[in-house]
């Protein structure tokens, strides 16, 4: 058997998915090493910013989120 090849509209939806993490990833984190910067220094900046990492993940993810508090 022979899988389907992708369609020109499937790949720009999964392009679409790949950028939409890509980019609530990076502001999360962004965000996170910022205040942490601002308040607590070096540390604060690694540790809010991974913190943000996390965060940005499950943000991209809205089903997570849901799964989650359901």
């Amino acid at each position: 058997m022979r899988e389907d090849q992708p369609t020109p509209m499937r790949r720009v939806v999964s392009l679409m998915k790949v950028l939409w993490t890509l980019s609530v990833v990076t502001a999360a984190t962004a965000v996170g090493a910022h205040y942490g910067w601002v308040g607590h220094g070096v540390v604060g900046a690694l540790a809010l910013g991974f913190v943000g990492l996390v965060a940005g993940y499950f943000l991209s993810r809205p089903s997570m989120i849901m799964q989650l508090l359901t």
